[in-house]
């Protein structure tokens, strides 16, 4: 506890004008260099509460109270001898005399005066905007007011596309209206992101039911007779019909007490600092936050910035070295569900800069690098899938060690790399709320003996601002804890704490059959009764799949709930491509297929026009359906006696085979019966991730059967069985388990590993990486399931044997059944609307997708000249 001083003519006194996040961490900053000990420290508060949230506002509508929200610690303030009057704002200020007086009459003089006055929503002055069921989005206050007075609204429209525009938007749906958002710019969030981010975000907020309208403004909002609001006018001549009206058109500096006083300020607002945040023509007065004009010509209205301002201020006053000279704007944020991030140089002004691009606008993602010359990552944009943003915001300013195209591409696809946070440098700077290195992250928890994220958030302050660092800081303290012996929470996310693993056993033993019955008996207490998240949703549901017999759930992933869990792939039982097609890929087991059955491709693919091409593992992906057509074109596979190749699922895919003994002059067993045998006896298969096998008549081993999750090589004596291959982005050779099988053997053992594997295996973990992490590696492998040291390899064929005997096709059952088949369309309130952006131009006699489309629709991963505003 710090001891306060007695409140004497003599003691210097601070008074802080406005109690926001930046008020509150300016408190802070003074209790850290002991001024409060030293100073009388007066805040006055114009709002009723003290500081709370304001990053996480919206919040307040997913359940949390303004309790919730608070920031201010009444201990703190108590223990420190801080006096707070909140509802009382400071009204006057004499610089002559050094004397704030407040609205309740109350006069304090000061030695030093710190405004944090904060910005205020900017209102278009537009006819109407002062009627009944106008708001504005900033305070919780306002969404109080705007909570109650939805209760007899229907629809909503907010003026904005900004980020707070697009929360409040989220809000309004939420509490039932139905929603609009009026944007003058012609892209959503054009301030964070370039053209091709706003087409993704677009798209995806267009899905979850919200109206948008971009490249109009606000010409008027229209009163009805008794004063409330009945709708708007718009710039393009259109009207819009609303009860409510949100008013989110960004902030002005709350500059107006320094302008009453004689302050400087800037010619399009906020209060002249210098970089001391010292305000330019009185040395007794600073700003800080979003009422302060930095030194660099810029009103920063991120909290981060505003953080650094009010250390900066602090240490200044306590005759300690330091600066504001300006601030990284890097911003992550959640929108409406969507994950939305920028940081660096995201629009690519750099000279010379290039652009690294993916984009994929069916499923809403949307990344780009700007790449400085010489390879240094300049800055970003990511729509849809902001998991990088930490790690890449820490290697902003350097060149990665890996290539700027695997870095765009997502998780599975080509060259692909995730970078985890152990490849950043100590110095890499991880939160930039309080600038916190990798450095001192490692050092809380080596130095300082902190062994959670709560307790490194409380010794570095890493993670207590805007919160996108989280994930990243949660990374570093766990590696840091194992390195050092210590047990650390393997939960598979924030919904569960168990592992997959310990889910599957859970949902294995109890015979749980339904996600939501796990996740509200088994789940964090927390995540009780909610919906889950997109990391445990797909996991779960793929258990409860390969389960599916034993459980007494049924094994269609389009069933009820199941159709919920799963991926973009298994929600159309096909592989999105890059221009928003589909490709279809029906099941040839063994690669073997006869003349009658390749008239019948050829002949869908004539017909439909599409793509074809034989792939590496011997079966004809035809590829470029759109979404309306894949029932009709598996309608015809199915009754020509294909099945579902399952390349979309994480299950098995092929198992290639030489044409073996059969054929073959040096060929010692019939390698392609086998590899039918194993494709018809696994297929349909639901595992951490795919499975792909081969079969080698021979050791000349010319269907690579090493190079498989599991491989099978014929020898004079039988076959040998190979495991964990993998030749992908990092390839790896097989590992021989066991030699000179019999056929039954052979079969055996594979039924015993693959089950031990669906059993044990992490999320989206490959039979290559489960070898080298399971505890033993091949050995304990090899004891479980060739020599069964646990006893239960009667337990794993009886599961496998199940799956085998409850095998059903899934295009089969779909395209019988009228439910299943309504979701094959490109939109929901237009079926019968083929997507515009799926278009094809000739190449080679075939077709290829309409690339000047693309950038409309998608890009792919390429290096492309400046940036997209070039």
């Amino acid at each position: 506890m710090t001891a306060t001083p007695e409140a004497t003519e003599a003691t210097p006194t601070i008074v802080l004008v406005g109690h926001g996040m930046v008020g509150q961490r300016f408190l802070e900053a003074l209790a850290e260099r002991g001024l409060t000990a030293t100073h009388r420290v007066v805040v006055l508060c114009e709002e009723p509460r003290p500081a709370y949230d304001r990053v996480q506002l919206t919040s307040y509508f997913a359940g949390k109270s303004p309790e919730d929200l608070s920031m201010t610690d009444m201990e703190f303030i108590k223990d420190h001898g801080i006096e707070l009057h909140v509802g009382d704002p400071a009204e006057t200020v004499d610089r002559e005399a050094r004397r704030v007086t407040a609205r309740s009459g109350l006069v304090v003089d000061y030695d030093v005066l710190v405004l944090a006055t904060g910005s205020y929503p900017f209102v278009p002055p537009v006819p109407g905007k002062d009627a009944e069921g106008c708001f504005v989005y900033r305070t919780i206050e306002d969404l109080l007011a705007i909570e109650e007075y939805a209760k007899n609204a229907q629809v909503g429209a907010v003026v904005g596309g900004g980020l707070l525009g697009l929360e409040a938007a989220g809000a309004l749906k939420g509490l039932g209206l139905t929603s609009h958002i009026v944007e003058f710019a012609p892209r959503l969030m054009p301030v964070q992101v370039d053209e091709g981010g706003g087409a993704a975000l677009l798209r995806t907020i267009e899905e979850m039911g919200l109206s948008v309208h971009t490249g109009v403004g606000t010409q008027e909002v229209v009163v009805g007779e008794d004063g409330a609001v009945t709708g708007m006018k718009l710039s393009d001549g259109s009207e819009l019909a609303t009860d409510l009206v949100v008013f989110s058109a960004g902030v002005r500096p709350r500059d107006q007490l320094a302008r009453d006083c004689g302050l400087t300020v800037g010619e399009r607002g906020g209060i002249t600092v210098d970089e001391q945040c010292r305000t330019a023509n009185d040395p007794h007065v600073f700003a800080i936050g979003e009422c302060a004009l930095a030194s660099d010509g810029r009103v920063y209205g991120l909290v981060a910035p505003g953080y650094e301002q009010a250390e900066t201020a602090a240490a200044t006053i306590a005759s300690d070295e330091a600066a504001f000279v300006g601030a990284d704007l890097s911003t992550k944020l959640k929108l409406l569900g969507v994950d939305v991030a920028s940081f660096g140089d995201a629009h690519g002004t750099a000279e010379d800069c290039l652009d690294v691009v993916y984009s994929d606008s069916r499923s809403g993602l949307y990344k780009k690098l700007v790449i400085g010359r010489d390879g240094t990552l300049l800055g970003g944009i990511l729509v849809g899938d902001a998991e990088a943003y930490g790690t890449l915001k820490a290697f902003t300013g350097s060149v990665p060690p890996v290539s700027p195209e695997s870095l765009v591409l997502p998780a599975g696809a080509g060259e692909s790399v995730q970078l985890g946070p152990s490849a950043l440098p100590d110095e890499a700077i991880v939160c930039s709320c309080h600038n916190v290195s990798k450095g001192t992250i490692r050092g809380a928890v080596t130095d300082h003996q902190c062994t959670t994220v709560p307790e490194v958030k409380k010794c570095t302050k890493a993670g207590t601002g805007c919160g996108s660092c989280v994930k990243v800081l949660g990374q570093l303290v766990n590696a840091e804890l194992e390195a050092s012996g210590i047990e650390v929470d393997k939960g598979l996310c924030g919904c569960f704490g168990q592992t997959r693993e310990e889910l599957y056993e859970i949902v294995h033993a109890l015979r749980i059959n339904t996600y939501q019955d796990l996740l509200d008996k088994h789940g964090r207490e927390e995540a009780r009764g909610g919906d889950g998240c997109e990391v445990c949703k797909p996991a779960v549901g793929s258990i409860i799949a390969s389960l599916a017999p034993a459980i007494g759930a049924s094994g269609y992933v389009l069933d009820g709930e199941q159709a919920s869990l799963q991926d973009t792939n298994d929600h159309f039982l096909a592989n999105l491509q890059k221009n928003g097609s589909y490709s279809v890929v029906p099941r040839i087991p063994g690669g073997e297929i006869a003349p009658e059955k390749l008239i019948v491709i050829g002949e869908i693919a004539r017909d439909f026009g599409l793509y074809t091409k034989i792939t590496g593992g011997q079966r004809i992906d035809m590829f470029g359906a759109r979404v309306e057509q894949l029932p009709l074109i598996w309608a015809r596979l199915v009754d020509a006696g294909f099945e579902s190749g399952h390349a979309y699922g994480k299950s098995l895919r092929t198992v290639k085979s030489c044409v073996g003994q059969t054929w073959c002059r040096y060929g010692v067993q019939d390698s392609v019966r086998m590899a039918i045998d194993l494709e018809l006896r696994y297929r349909g298969l639901r595992s951490p991730h795919k499975l792909k096998s081969a079969v080698s008549g021979c050791q000349r081993e010319c269907a690579e059967a090493q190079s498989k999750d599991f491989g099978v090589i014929a020898t004079a004596n039988g076959w040998n069985l190979y495991v964990g291959g993998n030749g992908g982005a990092t390839p790896r050779h097989a590992d021989l388990l066991a030699q000179d099988l019999s056929d039954a053997e052979l079969i055996r053992l594979i039924d015993r590993f693959l089950m031990f594997y669906i059993r044990t295996a992490d999320r989206l973990e490959r039979t290559s990486t489960w070898l080298e992490r399971i505890p033993g590696g091949l050995d304990h492998v090899r004891d479980v399931v060739v020599h069964d040291s646990l006893g239960i390899c009667d337990e794993l064929e009886k599961l496998m044997r199940a799956h085998v005997a409850h095998y059903r096709d899934e295009w089969a059952e779909t395209i019988n059944d009228p439910e299943k088949l309504a979701r094959f369309v490109s939109f929901v309130n237009a079926p019968d609307t083929p997507d515009p952006v799926v278009a094809f131009v000739p190449e080679r006699d075939q077709m290829k997708p309409d690339l000047p489309l693309l950038s409309i629709g998608m890009r792919p991963a390429d290096v492309l000249e400046g940036s997209a505003q070039r």
